[in-house]
């Protein structure tokens, strides 16, 4: 287990400290963030604005505008829900160089309760046309999409935890923005799994391996641009979908996918997602409540191969 949050905040120092054009803008929430870090080695680098997110995202705007690389950080309900008319006018519209990391997504956010649970800004990010969205599975990956993000040009939306979850991937992983990361392979149903469930999905395919189901588990790290080759790829080898996110059902991968198939190769799909709000609680306890757990994915990987559409030969 280990801090997606925390691994952003020290990858930020370093790049803080390779290029000075990078600023950070917080909201009160710079602990939280691990953007903390940055602010007392850079204090001149460094805007706090307080609880004023629509602030915070037009004066990334107008530092982005300036040449500056902007890195905003705060919760994710914060960071998406409440400012969405500023990152669409201000940043998505004239496809500015603003940088926004938001941690405490979804429901693990745990005893922060419903208001703070960010379960649609998945749907927010990627409804901004030319925004890329990325749903890091691990802290290793945290490292590598936060540096990425700072070579790439145009907006970027990261999503972040406040727990600490498991490590998927081991030192040697190369991150690849806006390609699938196939990390078990099988023939039996596809699992695309983001973010926070990447390690529920692999557990759940390791355990139904025993029931004869052999699964496929893609870590889909990108949400925008996704990558639809991957999933055309696998509906024809696989003939059945399992979609896995810690988000709402509406506008989530479960959706994206869905449109992918639907337009290429449609097969049977079942999501494994929020069907709304939920509650305070701790974040294991609410996985399991609201249908996320192990047992729910198995649960979906049976009804999707009992659909299961073989694979048809030469296509």
């Amino acid at each position: 287990m280990a801090s997606t949050r925390e691994a952003y905040g020290k990858t930020l120092l370093d790049i803080g400290r390779s290029n000075p054009d990078v600023v950070v803008l917080g909201g009160d929430l710079n602990k939280s963030t691990f953007t903390h870090l940055f602010a007392q080695e850079f204090p001149d680098r460094f805007f706090d604005f307080g609880p004023a997110e629509q602030n915070i995202m037009s004066v990334a705007a107008g530092l982005a505008a300036s040449g500056k690389i902007p890195f905003v950080s705060t919760f994710a309900v914060f960071g998406m829900c409440r400012p969405f008319d500023q990152l669409r006018l201000n940043i998505a519209q004239p496809r500015l160089n603003v940088k926004i990391v938001c941690t405490h997504a979804g429901i693990i956010t745990g005893e922060d309760g419903m208001s703070a649970h960010s379960i649609e800004d998945i749907s927010l990010a990627c409804s901004l046309p030319g925004f890329n969205v990325i749903a890091p599975s691990d802290s290793i990956e945290t490292i590598q999409a936060v540096k990425a993000a700072s070579e790439m040009d145009g907006p970027v939306y990261i999503r972040l935890y406040r727990t600490a979850i498991p490590v998927v991937h081991d030192d040697d992983y190369v991150f690849s923005f806006g390609k699938g990361d196939l990390i078990r392979n099988g023939t039996g149903v596809t699992l695309f799994a983001t973010g926070s469930m990447v390690g529920n999905s692999l557990i759940a395919a390791q355990e139904i391996a025993t029931e004869g189901i052999d699964c496929r588990v893609i870590n889909m790290h990108t949400l925008s641009p996704l990558d639809e080759e991957i999933i055309t790829l696998s509906a024809k080898e696989t003939g059945a979908i399992v979609t896995v996110e810690e988000h709402y059902i509406h506008g989530g991968l479960g959706s994206l996918v869905a449109q992918v198939t639907g337009k290429f190769f449609p097969v049977p799909l079942e999501m494994v997602a929020l069907k709304g709000y939920t509650e305070s609680g701790k974040p294991d306890e609410l996985i399991e409540k609201y249908g996320l757990g192990i047992k729910d994915i198995k649960f979906a990987i049976k009804n999707a191969y009992a659909r299961r559409t073989l694979p048809i030969a030469g296509q």
